[in-house]
């Protein structure tokens, strides 16, 4: 106290004797609050709408998978957004406490906006909550209110199920908890486990490679299997004895009702807009399969799929045309990319996917056969990255299983061609004089004709035609 008396004493003294000493401790005052607001403002940090696609421009909330006051460190998964891809988990890439959640389920924000703020302490946490600029006591109220409301729900339909609710319980205290690391479950699981209150940490997954699944969450949780799940299969069992003219679908809505396109659904049609803008050619051509056909019964039981097999083809035959793989840039020239990398359409419930095959004309078969089977199992566990669509510069689209024989496809963004693939026929030929029969496919290329004119379009082709015709090299 004497000590804080002298320096009061001092300050005083230096105020009678000098103005310039005013202003220097004025000075000195505002530059620390100054330095004091700048570290305060440092210790609320932002999570951003994180961009999930090339073609990503705002996302939707599914799920948050950490409410306000939960400790977060860098790699946890956090939160779960719906792309125009797909369902992916978000992490965090700062530590701390989250103090606002500024985006809150079912809604909607642009990339690169806050969605939340994360706070070094607890008792930062107003101050980021001011700096929302929102009034959060309501936000916690509404999920506290919300979890439980479900819960009663499903307890209800527990004991009117009658023994059936010990039943899935059994099989839950036996499965063994996944506590090596860090537990995988598909995002949907992970909303199911929020509501109902499972601990993912105690479970067993019977997913793809252990993932936890929102089926193995409902077991958990004493629920009855969804609609979904235990529909489907009876129909489907009752129409091998039943006609089908008994297997009419209702419609997912009440008819006349607007039903909002999910996120993937929204980016399909908002991309494919702009394809219509840009004029192009269109080339059938017939391709005679037999060869490609036996040396696909090769390479089947050694893991090479259908697409891998038919991706690397189109890979060799383009690495021999590279403008049909370049880009088209501005009105201004061309742009020749130095890998051919194909993306493949996958078609989904909601929409379209096109994961792609990178450097496909010098990567061997086996090895595009295990990429594509690690898509496809990324692709039904929701899993897939935004890495697993970047890049492509062609697209292959194959509706040959579906049994089209030919069709046209649309033009993606900023690629030059794509090829749409139809099935393979057995047709009457005349071979070597006499008449015998082959299988044949239609493709049909669909190219930029702003700097791809038909015959080039129809060079690419006949090389197409020759390698698939003579498939050998395919395993080189």
């Amino acid at each position: 106290m004497a000590s804080t008396h002298a320096c009061a004493s001092r300050l005083t003294a230096r105020r009678a004797g000098s103005l310039n000493g005013k202003v220097l401790r004025a000075r000195a005052t505002g530059g620390a609050r100054a330095r004091r607001a700048c570290e305060a403002r440092a210790e609320i940090k932002e999570i951003f709408m994180p961009a999930l696609s090339s073609t990503m421009t705002e996302g939707k909330i599914v799920s948050w998978l950490m409410g306000e006051g939960d400790a977060i460190g860098k790699g946890d998964a956090v939160v779960v957004v719906e792309s125009d891809k797909a369902d992916m988990d978000v992490e965090s890439f700062v530590d701390g406490i989250i103090a606002h959640i500024a985006v809150g389920d079912g809604e909607v924000a642009t990339v690169g906006a806050p969605i939340a703020y994360v706070v070094d302490s607890e008792s930062e946490i107003e101050e980021a909550k001011a700096k929302a600029g929102g009034a959060p006591a309501p936000a916690p109220a509404a999920p506290a209110a919300a979890a439980p409301a479900p819960a009663p729900a499903p307890a209800a339909p527990a004991p009117a199920a009658a023994a059936a609710a010990p039943a899935p319980a059994a099989p839950a205290a036996p499965a063994a908890p996944v506590a090596s690391g860090r537990v995988v479950a598909t995002p949907y699981a992970k909303k199911l486990a929020k509501k109902h209150k499972v601990d993912l940490k105690t479970l067993a997954g019977t997913g793809l490679n252990g993932r936890i699944t929102a089926v193995d969450i409902e077991n958990a949780a004493g629920l009855p299997p969804t609609p979904k799940a235990g529909a489907a299969p009876a129909p489907a069992a009752a129409a091998a004895a039943a006609p089908k003219k008994a297997a009419a679908v209702a419609p997912p809505a009440p008819a006349g009702t607007v039903v909002p396109l999910s996120g993937m659904q929204a980016a399909v049609a908002k991309n494919m807009l702009p394809s219509l803008s840009v004029p192009v050619s269109r080339i059938a051509m017939s391709i005679c399969t037999d060869e490609f056909d036996k040396l696909y019964a090769t390479l089947k039981p050694k893991g090479v799929t259908m697409t891998a097999l038919l991706t690397k083809a189109v890979g060799v035959a383009l690495a021999q045309h590279p403008i049909m793989y370049s880009t088209y840039h501005d009105g201004k020239g061309i742009v020749y990319n130095d890998k051919v990398n194909i993306a493949v359409a996958v078609a989904l419930d909601d929409g379209l996917i096109t994961p792609v095959l990178n450097d496909t004309a010098n990567t061997d078969v086996y090895q595009l056969g295990r990429e594509w089977s690690g898509l496809v199992k990324k692709a039904r566990s929701t899993g897939l990255s935004p890495a697993d669509y970047a890049g492509g510069n062609f697209t292959i689209s194959n509706l040959g299983m579906f049994g089209v024989d030919q069709f046209d496809a649309i033009l993606p963004p900023n690629q030059t061609a794509i090829l749409a693939v139809g099935s393979s026929k057995k047709t009457v030929v005349p071979v070597g004089g006499m008449i015998g029969v082959k299988s044949f496919m239609t493709v049909n290329i669909v190219a930029d004709h702003r700097h791809v004119n038909g015959n080039v379009a129809a060079d690419f082709g006949k090389t197409l035609r020759e390698v698939i015709e003579n498939p050998s090299n395919l395993t080189l």
